[in-house]
């Protein structure tokens, strides 16, 4: 009799492991919790992506608003626009003159600005030899390529200008456009552009570029606004060393997009207190911030 129960169970046990309805109810439980974990997944990634896209164009607005010195400015500079729309790209540059009235010698800046900065022929050259490379003529000619620049403008001592220019690529495929920058100090008295040896001793490039990876590493540290961002390199930091403005107060470093920050978080630039750098500040009378 106990051999019969005992087989009797067993039997039982394997009817039930090899129930097809059971069975069934737990691989529709098993794809159900597959399913909800993916949606889950896809979810959280939209939400991630939504989140960076609005960073960028908050980061990319709150640099367009920054103030600057242009009404202050304006009997020294003249305001320049230059706009133009083809088949396949639109320009929309802005950039200043200097009033050469004021000073003949002033031209010095403008020739450049206009020769070598701003350099329309140079711009559209580039733009076409790139839709050359696009076999999908169609494709092309349904998106047009936008280039702009535009500028912030700085007085110092009444001695110097500085000028921070910002051009936007808008490619093609992207969702926003691409930032980058150039940064030019304009000796008003002397009409020459200034340049990292005139403002800082020879050879300090290196403890300039431990003094911004300092601050860098404290904003990091100080909430998430900087996180994901990186110390900046030394091959970096010969790229952009020239790349500065100034203020009475400070100096302020500008970086093109995803050079020290990816393009959703951190910032463009990082300001130096005049006051950390005076170990590698150059002590002479024609240097604005030393005088």
């Amino acid at each position: 009799m106990r051999t019969l129960f005992f087989y009797l169970a067993i039997f039982m046990v394997f009817a039930c492991k090899n129930d097809p309805k059971q069975t069934e109810v737990e691989t529709e439980t098993e794809k159900n919790m597959v399913e909800t974990d993916t949606d889950s997944v896809l979810t959280n990634r939209e939400d991630v992506e939504l989140k960076k896209q609005q960073s960028i164009i908050l980061k990319q607005e709150t640099l367009k608003e920054k103030p600057d010195e242009k009404f202050e400015l304006q009997e020294l500079i003249i305001m320049k626009n230059f706009q133009k729309e083809a088949d396949l790209y639109t320009l929309d540059f802005h950039y200043p003159l200097l009033n050469d009235k004021i000073k003949a010698s002033y031209n010095n800046f403008n020739q450049y600005i206009t020769d070598n900065y701003v350099d329309v022929i140079g711009t559209k050259a580039s733009i076409l030899e790139d839709a050359e490379l696009i076999c999908d003529t169609i494709a092309t000619n349904r998106f047009r390529e936008k280039r702009t620049i535009d500028y912030k403008i700085f007085n110092v001592n009444d001695k110097l200008i500085s000028v921070l220019f910002y051009k936007e690529n808008f490619y093609r495929g992207s969702l926003h456009p691409t930032l980058s920058f150039n940064c030019m100090n304009f000796d008003l008295e002397q009409s020459v552009f200034m340049n990292y040896e005139d403002f800082f001793t020879e050879g300090s490039e290196e403890d300039l570029r431990k003094i911004l990876n300092t601050l860098l590493v404290e904003k990091m540290a100080i909430g998430d606004l900087y996180y994901d961002c990186w110390e900046i390199t030394a091959d970096d930091f010969f790229e952009y060393k020239d790349n500065f403005v100034l203020n009475e107060t400070y100096v302020e470093y500008y970086f093109d997009d995803c050079v020290i920050c990816p393009s959703y978080t951190g910032s463009y630039s990082i300001k130096i207190p005049l006051e950390r750098l005076m170990s590698v500040l150059r002590k002479n009378k024609r240097n604005p911030l030393f005088g």
